[in-house]
């Protein structure tokens, strides 16, 4: 492919010392489909800003657990849109909710949660993706918001085990409630997009899709969760009141005094 584009400037070891990657590497990327051919001068090959870039989300989506045939066939037809395709795969690796994270050694933890540094409990902790071993004794607590709620709920002296048992049964009815949303978009958008072929003028509004997803799924979840809350507590709080009023009307057994003068039970 013979070409005189200024901005492809970069040689094969110069791409390699720019992304990280070792030649052989881009070279294997390159065979499999997953980048696009260099542009050709004087019988060398340069590459630019796109190939720095498809390198790139290459090595992020491997790092976040895809292979390489689902990032190839993500990829299909980036030639076309590349900006397009490599713009909906960064969006597709963002987080929900970015939190930052905070480092503790084990020591912390057990000032912070009396009992936490129990290897049980710890082991727990690390399932539920709320604590990352670092080694040494270190760990990274993942998210603050679920930190701090849930020491509030062991300030109120509730035991860490059930703060945990509450913790675990809410991420499976998070998961399940996650799925929904995503089959929805996999259904609904994803697919009807790629059975067409997808259409490189389409590209803009599947991403504008998953983007609007993610606050329209917290949101939604949010305001289903605050009508069910409601309504729980009302109704368990009712009963309970109830329970507590059938026990106040029965009173503790009272005596008096019968016509001879002996005291009976009321």
């Amino acid at each position: 492919m013979e070409e005189s584009n200024g901005s492809a400037g970069l040689t094969i070891e110069e791409l390699a010392q720019r992304t990280g990657m070792t030649v052989r590497n881009i070279r294997a990327h390159q065979s499999r489909g997953l980048l696009p051919p260099p542009a050709v001068r004087a019988r060398t090959g340069y590459y630019g800003p796109e190939h720095v870039a498809r390198l790139q989300l290459i090595s992020e989506m491997q790092g976040d657990g895809y292979n390489l045939t689902a990032i190839k066939r993500l990829l299909e037809g980036a030639q076309r849109s590349g900006e397009e395709v490599l713009g909906f795969a960064r969006t597709l690796m963002a987080p929900f909710e970015d939190e930052q994270a905070e480092i503790v050694d084990l020591e912390e933890l057990a000032a912070r949660w009396d009992g936490v540094a129990d290897p049980k409990l710890l082991r727990r902790l690390e399932k539920l993706g709320l604590l990352l071993s670092l080694g040494e004794g270190r760990y990274e607590l993942t998210s603050a918001t679920l930190t701090r709620a849930g020491r509030e709920v062991r300030d109120l002296g509730v035991p860490m085990e059930h703060v945990l048992d509450l913790a675990e049964h809410i991420q499976r009815h998070s998961e399940s409630v996650a799925r929904s949303f995503v089959r929805l978009f996999l259904e609904q958008v994803w697919k009807p997009f790629d059975d067409a072929g997808r259409p490189e003028e389409q590209w803009p509004e599947v991403r504008e899709a998953l983007e609007r997803l993610r606050p329209l799924a917290s949101e939604t979840l949010l305001a289903f969760f605050h009508r069910t809350m409601t309504a729980e507590v009302e109704q368990a709080f009712g009963k309970a009141l109830e329970r507590t009023g059938k026990r106040s009307s029965k009173g503790p057994g009272r005596r008096r005094s019968s016509r001879r003068g002996g005291p009976v039970s009321s």
